[in-house]
């Protein structure tokens, strides 16, 4: 059977242009794909149309649109998920336009298909209290406890994304002073961030440990699993997870969940609480954009407004001057 146009420019898509034109990450590609094999499927289950027999002709706003309600109807999808698989959608679109000018006016339309507002979900963190309570609960006396507080411990310090944290290999880490850690995050950009000198106690602890101080290790995984392979995202999550239910036994963490990114908005708030200007978040975070770190910021002035608007509440009204007994509004200041 011969491949249809849009069989072709997919495997393009995917073969040539993202990997070798964009060159994007690993990640991303599968996110991507993960799209075009739930559009390729709902073509077959509820249009009845095989994935051999789709063309770039029968691909247009009225399908792509009843595909993405079917995610949130049927497969219950959430604003972002759906968000996330137009953007693939976009990515295809926005390479075919170049790739097939006589195409130009259908990939424009639906490039023009929105995104859904998405409310800000509430900026949770964890004060220094619970971190404290939560760092303090792997046993240092094993070898599983040691690595499990480097990790928390790196985590946190670092302040990485879950995915930047399990893709670390031991060459990533450099211990002698200054001792820093190199991340590399969305867009396989790489920054650099500094380490505090607990986070490298552990860390010189678990490598001592795990014979992974050798010259020999330097490009294994800094985290590992039983197999001695990258620990997953799950896995990290898993640990986490552990510790925190340990914790709620001895501290109030009042979040109901903890993640492995509840730990990076911590690190954002405290650097922010401690002084440190946005660009100095935005350079440890790894930011693109200062404006995704100024939501940290607004976050914070939100939390004081509260906390102003509560003792206000609380405490007892100011006595207001009464002006038939004293006219004079500098006598009544003078009085305060």
């Amino acid at each position: 059977m011969k491949p249809t146009d849009f069989a072709i420019r997919l495997t393009q898509f995917f073969g040539e242009y993202l990997p070798a034109q964009r060159d994007v990450s690993t990640n991303t590609i599968k996110a991507y794909r993960d799209a075009f094999m739930l559009l390729l499927r709902y073509c077959r289950d509820q249009c009845s149309l095989a994935p051999e027999k789709v063309t770039l002709d029968l691909l247009d706003v009225p399908l792509l649109l009843a595909f993405l309600d079917y995610l949130q109807t049927a497969r219950n999808c959430c604003a972002r998920t759906r968000n996330h698989r137009l953007s693939a959608l976009h990515a295809f679109f926005r390479y075919l336009q170049t790739e097939d000018p006589d195409r130009i006016l259908k990939c424009q339309q639906i490039l023009a298909i929105p995104l859904q507002r998405i409310a800000a979900p509430p900026m949770h963190y964890l004060s220094r209290e619970s971190l404290t309570a939560l760092l303090a609960q792997p046993d240092m006396t094993s070898r599983r406890g040691l690595r499990d507080a480097a990790l928390l411990s790196l985590l946190y310090d670092s302040g990485a994304r879950v995915q930047e944290l399990v893709d670390l290999c031991v060459r990533d880490l450099r211990l002698d002073a200054p001792a820093q850690i190199r991340l590399t995050g969305k867009g396989r950009k790489t920054h650099i961030v500094p380490l505090l000198s607990n986070t490298v106690d552990l860390l010189e602890g678990y490598l001592r440990e795990h014979q992974l101080n050798r010259t020999d290790r330097v490009d294994s995984p800094l985290f590992f699993n039983q197999r001695g392979e990258h620990l997953s995202r799950s896995g990290v999550r898993y640990i986490l997870e552990k510790y925190t239910m340990q914790a709620r036994k001895t501290a109030d963490l009042l979040l109901t969940s903890v993640t492995p990114h509840t730990l990076r908005r911590s690190k954002a708030m405290h650097l922010l609480q401690a002084g440190n200007p946005a660009t100095v978040i935005q350079a440890i975070l790894g930011h693109a954009d200062i404006r995704t770190t100024n939501i940290y910021a607004q976050a914070d002035i939100e939390m004081k407004r509260r906390a102003l608007e509560k003792a206000a509440s609380t405490a007892s009204p100011m006595a207001l001057p009464s002006w038939q007994e004293d006219k004079s509004l500098m006598n009544w200041l003078h009085s305060l």
